[in-house]
């Protein structure tokens, strides 16, 4: 076990502020409290307003509906039975004016018969009376064949009054939902506009106090969190007014994240910022420079920054300076790259592909504290880290050496509270930002958009008008990350002056700006922006390259190649 890096377990971490809370609790806690809000306001909306609700307001459109029908059956009916009324009527009138006649005729034709057509007459005039008296006792059998007519139609009435009650209900029940979700939308969304709008005012005024405390990082934080659950709660209201109050909610956590260099629950120290120049350079040197948040992480964790060995690295194998005792490097510069050196042997041996492999970027954070031997031993029993197997392994070692504790078991919670490579904003903020808003110039030409952006009046040479446009879209320039340039010369003096140049052949980092020399006499004579780089092959954009904005490829050892400016972000 000569890989295990001895080291005595400190129960007390350095760094801890145990009220911080993290995202995920204020996500459900918002959450949990809009729901309750929203209930509330409800029953509240439905007890005072006394106007006719959506339900109440259907309903009595289709009672009205329901008697409209019945009324127009009963007329129809009505109708039907008068006019079939009028045509018996005139069909008995007419019988009748008919018999009269006939009766009438023999009376007219009398000739001497005497009484036989008198009573030829009288018995005609009896049987006309009789038939007429027949007739005429019809009227109540059409008065029912008018009932029957008028009970027809007016059977079919409740067929249609069926059918609405059918409609009825399902139109009582969207309306019910309707207006359930209508209310709780509007009385959740006034509430949380005002307090998205005290968020956003909160937020502000921590930004003018970041000016002048160095707890303003943490205040911007603090308000972030506050605009993060006033959006969750909107969110759960609904709304189309969700979707702006989330983008304003996205810039005001991207800023406190930017300002802050840390998305995560503790912001990092000023001398943790301080060193963060030289954790890029070690970084790109030994393979690893996407993983500055994470070391920068450590460096919190193992000092905060501060003293002569930041990393704690005194006892790595790779301190050859200074004895491989706790505290011993008296260099920080030396410690920073003893420790990266060792970090990247615990990244590569536990099979980690990127920052945002968090199982295995784990097992390297717990690699580093406990040694490297560690790493092997978890793949192999338990194919990488958790906080039962840690645990284990210290006690192993307290036994099997009779030490009074090793390590830190609580190690990789202990960093992560700082760290900010996986957070949602990665590729909108930080390194990748600067890379992402040159990409979206690809393509222009000409460059007019970034001479003129810089002063000129007429075409220059833009390359370094380009990059600065870049820098300064980013916020670079007003953080004082990047400086303002036209000639690539004052670029390059600016970063060496800085401190925060990078030699030729070593691996930048994404967002580093690389510097050319064409004629290799030592002048500087073109300027761009590193996209990434593979460990043999520098990929680059770069404006003025053929007058417009264009991706680039230069091998890692090329000698055209002069140095990379380092941009802290």
């Amino acid at each position: 076990m000569k890989d295990i890096k001895e080291k005595v377990w400190d129960k007390n971490p350095k760094i801890r502020n145990p009220a911080s809370r993290l995202p995920k609790e204020l996500v459900r806690s918002a959450m949990l409290e809009t729901k309750e809000k929203s209930r509330m306001a409800a029953d509240k909306v439905g007890r005072e307003t006394g106007e006719e609700s959506p339900v109440e307001y259907a309903g009595n459109r289709i009672e009205r509906a329901e008697q409209r029908v019945g009324k127009e059956s009963t007329s129809a009916a009505y109708r039907g039975g008068k006019k079939l009324a009028v045509k018996t009527y005139e069909k008995l009138k007419a019988q009748k004016q008919k018999q009269r006649e006939t009766a009438t005729s023999p009376l007219e034709g009398e000739t001497g018969v005497g009484g036989t057509s008198t009573q030829a007459g009288h018995t005609m005039a009896k049987k006309g009376r009789t038939e007429a008296t027949r007739s005429i006792k019809l009227k109540p059998e059409a008065e029912k064949t008018i009932k029957e007519a008028g009970n027809r139609t007016v059977k079919t009435a409740p067929r249609v009054v069926k059918t609405s009650l059918i409609s009825s209900k399902k139109v009582k029940t969207h309306a019910a939902l309707q207006k359930k979700q209508a209310q709780k939308s509007m009385k959740a969304a006034r509430e949380e506009k005002w307090a998205t709008i005290h968020s956003v005012q909160t937020a502000k005024q921590s930004a003018k106090t970041a000016k002048a405390t160095g707890r303003g990082l943490k205040a911007m934080a603090e308000a972030a969190a506050h605009a993060v659950k006033a959006a969750f709660a909107a969110l759960m209201a609904g709304g189309g007014a969700v979707f702006v109050v989330l983008i304003l909610i996205v810039g005001l956590i991207g800023g406190a994240a930017f300002l802050g260099n840390s998305q995560s629950s503790e912001v990092l120290s000023a001398e943790v910022l301080a060193h963060t120049p030289a954790i890029q350079k070690y970084a790109s040197e030994f393979g690893i420079p996407e993983y500055v948040s994470a070391i920068q992480a450590i460096m919190m964790q193992e000092s905060g920054g501060r003293g002569t060995d930041p990393m704690q690295a005194s006892e790595c194998p790779y301190n050859t300076q200074y004895p491989n005792t706790p505290g011993a490097i008296q260099d920080a510069d030396y410690s920073i790259k003893v420790g990266i050196q060792y970090y990247a042997d615990c990244v590569r041996e536990a099979g980690c592909e990127s920052p945002q492999d968090m199982d295995k970027l784990k097992l390297s954070l717990q690699g580093y504290n406990y040694g490297n031997g560690y790493i092997s031993w978890a793949l192999e029993k338990f194919g990488g880290y958790s906080k039962v197997n840690a645990l284990q392994f210290s006690q192993e070692q307290v036994a099997a050496h009779g030490w009074s504790g090793y390590g830190d078991p609580e190690y990789v919670p202990h960093v992560m509270r700082y760290y900010s490579g996986g957070g949602w904003f990665t590729g909108l903020f930080g390194n990748r930002q600067l890379v992402n808003i040159a990409k979206s110039q690809l393509g222009n030409e000409g460059g007019e958009k970034f001479w003129s952006w810089y002063g000129f009046t007429s075409r220059e040479e833009w390359c370094a008008c380009f990059v600065s446009w870049c820098a300064d879209q980013a916020g670079l320039i007003q953080s004082g990350a990047v400086p303002k340039f036209s000639l690539c010369t004052d670029g390059k003096n600016w970063f060496q002056n800085q401190g925060k140049w990078q030699g030729a052949g070593s691996m930048p980092s994404p967002g580093a700006i690389v510097f050319f020399d064409w004629e290799h006499d030592g002048t500087c004579d073109h300027v761009g922006i590193v996209e990434r780089c593979d460990g043999t092959t520098v990929y680059t954009i770069e404006g003025n390259s053929g007058d417009a904005v264009k991706e680039r490829s230069y091998a890692i050892s090329s000698n055209s190649i002069m140095g990379y400016g380092m941009v802290v972000y």
